[in-house]
């Protein structure tokens, strides 16, 4: 049998919104399958068929040639078939161990047994190049290493048909190397991969095929040996998509944030971030570059106002804020676009309208006399959502949760953008996205810089920060260990510096 899975037909509707218009995709044994569309084109969604976590309102499921019923995750579990999601389905209080087998756990006389699962887990870690903390809680861990535990969780469950939706949006450049290594490995092996990204790179590095889908509709299945990246996004967007960033020189003006002896102690009174000392000017992008889990986050949030700093000061605008409350901030003139969307950038259960106001919602323009004005409200959200071209199906009266990753992102890159800040810090604003979609939050941020503002970019995206970036720090183990100008740096030296081999 050639196919190991097939999926028929298969159409699956939401309210205002068909998610799945009539798709037909076939997965061979062995090979690694990639699944690219824009963000809302219903990649996911097909994903979540397969998995069972939706019905799908028309279309047959085949395995090995044989129709079957995918009622559920237990059933598709069952059939060997594993996905990781773009945003995890992990247990927050739960340890590492613990959301591994969650499941599928070994039971003596009624005690959970964890001694078996945790030898064989150590061994599929260090087998594959995850190594983890199996005791630390998942609250406790960065978005870098939950991605692992969502692999780890399929690899020991024994899947043979492994989806993986967006697996590189949180990894650096060299796990993600270490991962595409991992998955044509585990297709030799004789494991099906199919495989959700947006990055047309991972595309023809790691794929045999690629199946193309289009608001919904599928536009076609190549090979990719046999295609380009410019074909594969011209496919994906319907139009030409320039893949080179084309700016001019950065003019830098005042400095708009500086930074001074920055330190934050941790719990145990290690320091997460040391010293950290530099300014953003107004009319450049200054990128602050490292592997996830270095103090990029610590530090954001402290600039932020999410942590208060153990020692230092933070001035904007001339103006003392090292102390100063969320609110000022903004008032001020900062944006924040988060780095992780669904604790700090929305309230998924709020409609649209609502998460664009969130900083908002006390002003004159939307408020009078403790009342919300609605009529207000909506008006603006439509503008955002024409503006920004934000995919809704229910216009502003969407929820949030029922967005696709990529449409939640340019929500709140949306809201943030639109209170024309004098500062925009933007961490990973680009994680999860399509070529289209990045080719226009990239024009966006280089839009701020060429109007005069200051903007902070944390990026894990090597090609990102070289691209876009006028000035770039590098951070390891919370320290600054390099300040460089791209165009004197390769990416190899960056790589070097981000790994700790070299500082300035």
């Amino acid at each position: 049998m050639e196919y190991i899975i097939e999926m028929l037909n298969i159409t699956k509707e939401f309210p205002g919104v068909i998610a799945n218009d009539d798709i037909t995709l076939q997965l061979k044994k062995g090979e690694i399958h990639a699944l690219l569309g824009e963000n809302g084109a219903g990649k996911s969604t097909l994903m979540s068929v397969l998995f069972g976590l939706y019905k799908p309102e028309k279309g047959t499921i085949l395995k090995e040639g044989q129709q079957v019923k995918i009622s559920g995750p237990n059933d598709a579990t069952r059939l060997g078939i594993g996905m990781v999601h773009q945003h995890f389905k992990l247990v927050h209080n739960f340890t590492v161990l613990e959301n591994i087998v969650l499941g599928v756990e070994s039971v003596e006389k009624g005690v959970l047994r964890f001694s078996d699962a945790r030898a064989r887990i150590k061994h599929l870690s260090a087998l594959y190049g995850l190594d983890i903390n199996l005791d630390n809680e998942i609250r406790d861990i960065t978005v870098g290493m939950q991605q692992r535990v969502e692999i780890l969780k399929m690899l020991y469950r024994d899947n043979e048909i492994l989806i993986f939706d967006e697996p590189t949006a949180v990894l650096t450049v060299q796990e993600i190397e270490a991962l595409m290594s991992t998955m044509r490995g585990l297709a030799n092996e004789g494991k099906s991969i199919l495989f959700i990204t947006h990055k047309l790179d991972e595309i023809m590095a790691a794929a045999d095929r690629c199946t193309v889908l289009r608001k919904g509709k599928k536009v076609g299945t190549v090979d990719v040996a046999t295609t380009t990246k410019e074909d594969l996004s011209e496919m994906m967007v319907g139009r030409k998509v320039s893949l080179s960033l084309d700016k001019k020189d950065a003019s830098p003006g005042d400095t708009v944030l500086s930074v001074k002896n920055l330190t934050l102690k941790g719990i145990e009174g290690k320091n997460l971030l040391t010293n950290i000392n530099f300014d953003v000017h107004n009319g450049e992008i200054l990128c602050i570059a490292g592997i996830e889990g270095n103090g990029q986050t610590q530090l954001v949030n402290v600039i932020t106002g999410l942590d208060s700093t153990t020692e230092g000061t933070i001035t904007f605008l001339e103006q003392d804020i090292t102390h100063a409350k969320i609110r000022q901030r903004t008032e001020l003139g900062m944006s924040h676009i988060p780095e992780d969307r669904h604790k700090h950038g929305l309230v998924l259960d709020y409609n649209l309208s609502f998460n664009c106001i969130l900083q908002t919602y006390y002003t004159h323009r939307f408020s009078r006399a403790t009342f919300l004005v609605f009529k207000e409200i909506n008006e603006y959200t439509r503008h955002l959502i024409k503006k920004y071209d934000i995919r809704a199906g229910r216009q502003e009266n969407t929820p949030a949760r029922s967005m696709s990753g990529g449409n939640q992102q340019k929500t709140i890159i949306a809201r943030e953008l639109d209170r024309d800040p004098k500062l925009l810090i933007a961490v990973q604003p680009t994680r999860g996205l399509d070529v289209g979609a990045i080719e226009y939050i990239h024009s966006q941020l280089l839009a701020q810089r060429d109007a005069g503002k200051g903007v902070l970019l944390v990026s894990l995206e090597l090609e990102e920060v070289m691209n876009i970036s006028d000035r770039v720090l590098v951070m390891y183990e919370g320290e600054i260990v390099a300040n460089v100008n791209p165009k004197d740096v390769s990416f190899k030296e960056l790589g070097l510096y981000m790994a700790g081999s070299k500082r300035q």
